[in-house]
């Protein structure tokens, strides 16, 4: 981590000092007030996000790796139960995946574990309001209401918590194959006519093999406010295209609290890990 960021809570517009904002389509910081551009870069001389080896992290994390490097409180909807972190200067806000004001603060997970990595947002809101318009004006038999809503006036940009985990697998199997074969079997028909047919029958016979496979960057969603099928719809993320986590990447959007706390999420990977060996297995015996 830049030990050069430890310390800043704002990124402030170096013309007005308003709160300068992560703009996707720039990849910099930008005022929102008066368009200046920050001179603020994200520092690239760390190198490749780290990954932690999961027993030591589960035992040993300090509490300086914890907290998101910058002021921030979460809030928890006590419609959905999503939790949402927000600067604390923002208020009267809406929950983020239900539009539900009922939001109370949230102290029942202690300091999260600081994130190693983020994707950060590539396209601004401009773009997918633009693309939202153009979807629903290309469907021609959409009703009148839809083109009249104000969607794209609630766009929000959120960030979601996951975990990954990476995995050499060494996994031997033992199964019983069974294969088809034919035999001719003699017989009669409705009318009492011989006939003779092909009957179809199974000859089982011991199987063994072994799997060996790496899992790279295996994922298991933090969050609990979203579908599970509507994310894995759009999985799996280009997460060699992460970058080292860096507040400026934040500024300016709603970041959600992880609710999969890590022992939970790595329980997780570990049954999508052997449903996965268990088809390869399948696989290979044919």
């Amino acid at each position: 981590m830049a030990t050069a960021i430890a310390a800043l809570d704002k990124h402030a517009c170096p013309a007005c000092g308003a709160q300068a904002e992560w703009n996707p389509s720039k990849q910099k910081l930008v005022c929102p007030f008066c368009g200046t551009e920050s001179p603020y870069t994200i520092d690239r001389t760390t190198g490749a996000v780290v990954e932690t080896d999961l027993v030591t992290a589960l035992r040993d994390l300090p509490d300086e790796e914890r907290g998101w490097l910058t002021e921030r409180r979460s809030v928890q909807c006590t419609s959905c139960e999503a939790v949402m972190v927000f600067d604390p200067a923002r208020v009267g806000q809406h929950c983020e995946f239900c539009g539900a004001p009922t939001l109370v603060d949230y102290t029942a997970i202690k300091a999260p574990i600081r994130p190693q990595g983020v994707l950060p947002f590539r396209i601004d809101a401009a773009k997918v309001r633009d693309d939202i318009r153009r979807w629903w004006r290309s469907k021609w038999l959409a009703p009148g209401r839809l083109a009249a809503s104000a969607l794209v006036d609630t766009l929000k940009s959120l960030y979601i918590p996951y975990w990954t985990f990476d995995a050499q697998t060494h996994c031997p199997w033992d199964a019983e194959a069974g294969h088809y074969y034919y035999v001719t079997v003699s017989g009669r028909d409705a009318k009492g006519q011989p006939v003779v047919r092909q009957e179809r029958r199974v000859r089982w016979e011991p199987a063994s093999g072994v799997v060996d496979h790496f899992f790279d960057d295996e994922p298991v969603p933090g969050t609990q406010g979203l579908p599970l099928d509507l994310l894995k719809a759009i999985e799996p993320f280009p997460t060699r295209d992460a970058e080292r986590y860096d507040t400026a990447f934040l500024s300016g959007h709603v970041v959600e609290h992880y609710q999969v706390v890590l022992v939970d999420a790595a329980q997780r990977s570990v049954d999508q890990m052997q449903a996965a060996l268990t088809e390869m297995c399948a696989r290979q015996n044919g």
